[in-house]
């Protein structure tokens, strides 16, 4: 095949540019990126063998617009690698992410490259240039000077290899904890071990047996549909026992371990951040957080941490007395989940199962379109015109009340084994320039939620409806991104703050002008009744010690990992242990680890940034009690937090951004407020 012919290099024939999943196949993949990395290589040597002045035209937007290509071919193959692969695709990543690495380093470490935008920066005030335009240079200056670009020669040279093997080591850690996850099953044909899992759970168990070549009995999986009903709400301890010690061991030793890889990655980083000039990766990652200094994350995590803990406390000792009733006189981590139920529907009168028939997977999708529609006007329209990469994805254009269009929608939303485990948002392509065109976005959510049964159509549990709106949130960002430049877009900003348009949203969940829009009984399309909304209400802050803990662990071992010189850890569990020490609650389960499983942070960008999603959360609170002080669908608020926020992109700080918004700063109280603990 010529390269012209390749899916993955010609024109999109279809409608909006989508992506052609029809024709892509594998072996497109390496030639189309080498293809795209010569062409962007020769662009980069007209730049710097350019003997005029650098201006904006023929140095920064050449630079922003020459790797196009190169962005779209990669957004498609990790895309596809987390969504639908098997192995062999997989493995594609061993090749393909160190040639984007290298093209990285080879800008970056390029001295005739930096001396241009260096004079560029230095002289941005001759220039004729927009708000953007400086924005876009000042980025671009400091991405050069924290990729090295003040570096010898030599420590050049180690930057690259450093950079060429992180860029291999991370796809292998999501690789290795998605087969782990993949290769455990707990099969029985005794129905008696089944007590208390919901009928629709256990249905699924039943299908998914079959679908393994069982002619009986009950499968369960580490997928999350699959394990967090049985840690709820399974009355056999045993059988929650060897889930919870089955799940803490993937990827902790065997054919998927990732402790290698995790002392491996942790000691390239902080390699890096010292010869970059910074005491660590956190001090070198901070740099461009609102957080700023690791000073500043570890006190905002001990604030929440003084409040957190005496209140966890409190709610376990709750859970103990429950369990004690059972003749459980010490209570494990895999009771931990169960016992949170039980105690929530005696105090609340309120089991999350009576939510399912509410939450029909196709009402809760027209549910966050009718909140978009309410909030910012848009609409959406499914179509059957746009290539899918697999048959289970829906699309949508999404349209603004003119009628102008404003995105594809692609909507993913059950397990499989092809696909990594958890919930995201993507872009298959971001917002902003392409071709000399500013072209509207391409933008998807993939989750692992209840999938349907031969009985049933997919029920979503409340917590699973949360996640749909949180990913919405972030898919709005990306939809509404309104700039010149595809490297500024939405959601493409400061780490720490990319979170807060997608846990503002979920706060609409907890309102009745918004349950009332799509929850409705899948069998009668009765709206749900106001008493189960009042219980929806006062559970909402339900054991927020506990969970608001557990969120500190993830961010206090994320820091630990990332502070201070990993190269003299031995042991992947001990390390872990002595950094969230002060946050356990219960014993710790013997062969278990978060971290050999941590994706966030060794097989996606949260590295020193896990603190964000509470940090965010304290931003989301205030933001929300403005929005309801003025009517959670008040469309003058919710267009100036389009505006400022969500087109906005990295054109300016955040925190200019959120105080032209809010018109103060956040008040970090908000998030405790909200979680009645103070």
């Amino acid at each position: 095949m010529s390269i012209e012919n390749n899916p993955l290099v010609k024109q999109s024939p279809h409608k909006y540019g989508a992506v052609s999943f029809n024709e892509i196949k594998q072996e497109h993949f390496i030639p189309a990126l080498e293809y795209a990395i010569k062409d962007a290589e020769r662009i980069l040597d007209e730049v710097k063998n350019n003997t005029e002045t650098p201006t904006f035209e023929n140095t920064a937007l050449k630079m922003e617009t020459c790797s196009e290509l190169m962005g779209t071919i990669a957004h498609t193959y990790f895309n596809l690698m987390s969504a639908e692969s098997d192995n062999d695709f997989k493995e594609l990543a061993q090749q393909i992410s160190p040639k984007l690495s290298a093209f990285s380093n080879n800008i970056h470490l390029d001295s005739k490259l930096f001396e241009k935008v260096k004079h560029l920066y230095e002289n941005m005030d001759t220039e004729n240039l927009n708000a953007e335009q400086k924005r876009l240079v000042s980025e671009s200056y400091k991405g050069f000077t924290l990729n090295g670009a003040l570096l010898n020669d030599e420590d050049k040279e180690k930057v690259r290899k450093i950079d060429e093997e992180l860029s291999k080591l991370s796809p292998k850690f999501s690789q290795n904890t998605l087969n782990a996850t993949n290769k455990y099953t707990y099969f029985t044909e005794d129905k008696s071990e089944l007590s208390g899992i919901p009928e629709m759970v256990v249905a699924q168990a039943a299908e998914t047996a079959q679908k393994k070549d069982k002619k009986s009995g009950w499968m369960f999986t580490l997928q999350m549909p699959s394990y967090i009903p049985v840690m709820q709400y399974a009355e056999n301890r045993k059988l929650r026992e060897t889930m919870s010690r089955e799940f803490g061991k993937i990827s902790y030793g065997g054919e998927f371990d990732n402790q290698d890889i995790i002392k491996k990655i942790v000691t390239l980083r902080y390699e890096k951040a010292q010869i970059l000039g910074f005491d660590d990766h956190a001090d070198y990652t901070l740099q461009k957080r609102m957080a700023g200094k690791t000073d500043i994350v570890m006190n905002f995590l001990n604030r929440l941490y003084d409040v957190y803990y005496p209140s966890a406390q409190n709610e376990l000792d709750e859970m103990r007395e429950l369990a004690r009733k059972d003749g459980v006189e010490e209570m494990q981590s895999w009771d931990s989940a169960y016992y949170s139920e039980k105690l929530k529907m005696q105090k609340y009168d309120f089991d999350q199962e009576e939510l399912r028939p509410y939450f029909k997977t196709e009402n809760v999708i027209e549910g966050i379109f009718k909140v978009a529609q309410l909030m910012y006007g848009l609409n959406f329209k499914e179509t059957k015109d746009i290539p899918i990469y697999h048959e289970e994805v829906r699309v949508f254009e999404v349209h603004e009340e003119n009628g102008d269009f404003l995105s594809l929608f692609y909507v993913d939303l059950h397990p499989r084994e092809t696909k990594n485990g958890g919930a995201w948002m993507t872009s298959w392509r971001q917002q902003g320039l392409h071709n000399g065109k500013v072209e509207r976005p391409l933008i998807s959510i993939v989750c692992n939620l209840t999938p349907s049964t031969e009985e049933k159509p997919s029920l979503l549990t409340f917590r699973e409806v949360e996640t749909i709106f949180h990913e919405f949130g972030h898919a709005l960002h990306g939809m509404l991104s309104k700039v010149t430049y595809a490297s500024l877009a939405s959601p493409d900003v400061y780490w720490d703050f990319v979170e807060l348009p997608s846990q503002i949203m979920e706060n609409w969940l907890g309102e009745k002008e918004t349950l009332s829009l799509f929850a409705k009984h899948y069998e009668t399309g009765e709206i749900i009744p106001d008493d189960l909304i009042e219980k929806i209400k006062k559970s909402q802050s339900f054991n927020a010690g506990i969970m608001g803990l557990r969120q500190l662990s993830f961010g206090m071992l994320d820091m630990a990992w990332h502070t201070g010189n990993p190269s003299g850890v031995k042991d992947v569990a001990k390390f872990e242990d002595e950094a969230i020490e002060k946050t356990c609650l219960l014993p710790k389960i013997e062969g278990s680890t978060i971290s050999c499983q941590l994706g966030h942070i060794f097989g996606g960008g949260y590295s020193a940034g896990y603190y964000s999603y509470k940090w965010a959360e304290a931003l989301d609170a205030d933001a929300f009690e403005y929005f309801k002080e003025n009517g959670i669908f008040n469309t003058v608020i919710a267009d100036s937090f389009r505006k400022n926020i969500l087109e906005k992109g990295n054109t300016e700080p955040p925190m200019n951004m959120y105080v032209k918004f809010r018109g103060k700063e956040p008040d970090p109280d908000a998030l405790l407020r909200r979680d009645n603990l103070i």
